[in-house]
């Protein structure tokens, strides 16, 4: 995400929403803690979730739900497609305006996943879905460890991503956790469009005072509300471990 000022009146031209536009073919499911006529609008124009991954992983998710339960998925739509928020901070700290990519793009949710992992077919199935439900572009914040990245002809999202593309559809794909090292990207198919997490134009320095009074500042963020008290030399862990 972002975050920079921005003129009001842009917050609140984005606030009016337009009709869905008719070639969007997609659906909004139900399901348990979801209704479709409440939970899908002008924004959240679509919301699938596959009933074979839910039950198999979950079997007390009975009848499943396009529901996300963990926050990733709402927290990646967030970062496509997020809506402006004036002054948010974290805890009072960075205070700017907020957004996603692109404030005005609309959202379909296609739940591939559970927390207990992603299947390929479901993934190729979500793929296909998206296609055919007329989405510009895919999204996809899912990638293997870098470690047992598979090739090309075998990774699902590699191959979905290149039926997407045949198909005009643009697919953009999270480029993994295991950086900064080298040769740690995932989803690196050429004609994938990879981009990293996120960055921030923010530098957080707080700065610790040793008990003989040096002090050393780094990148870090402290709110302790704790006071001096009784003092301790430092010691190396090899002397310390009994």
């Amino acid at each position: 995400m972002s975050l920079k000022p921005t003129p009001r009146v842009s917050i609140r031209r984005l606030r009016r929403i337009g009709k869905i536009p008719s070639k969007w073919k997609g659906v909004c499911m139900d399901g348990s803690d979801f209704n479709k006529s409440i939970n899908c609008n002008r924004k959240l124009i679509g919301a699938r979730f596959y009933p074979n991954l839910e039950t198999q992983t979950n079997p007390t998710q009975a009848h499943g739900s396009p529901r996300d339960s963990v926050g990733h998925g709402t927290h990646t739509a967030s970062i496509a497609g997020g809506s402006w928020v004036p002054r948010a901070s974290y805890y009072g700290l960075a205070r700017g305006a907020a957004r996603g990519g692109l404030p005005a793009a609309r959202i379909a949710s296609y739940k591939a996943c559970t927390e207990e992992g992603c299947a390929g077919s479901i993934i190729l199935k979500a793929i296909d879905d998206a296609i055919r439900d007329g989405v510009d572009i895919i999204s996809v914040s899912i990638g293997m460890s870098s470690i047992f990245e598979s090739d090309f002809l075998s990774d699902p999202i590699a191959i979905g991503a290149f039926h997407a593309e045949q198909s005009g559809v643009t697919v953009v794909c999270s480029a993994g956790n295991d950086g900064p090292d080298s040769y740690t990207v995932v989803n690196s198919a050429p004609w994938i469009f990879t981009v990293a997490a996120s960055t921030v134009d923010r530098d957080f320095r707080t700065r610790i005072i040793l008990g003989n009074n040096d002090s050393y500042e780094g990148s870090a963020i402290s709110f302790s509300p704790l006071k001096a008290g009784e003092r301790y030399p430092l010691a190396s862990g090899e002397k310390v471990a009994s």
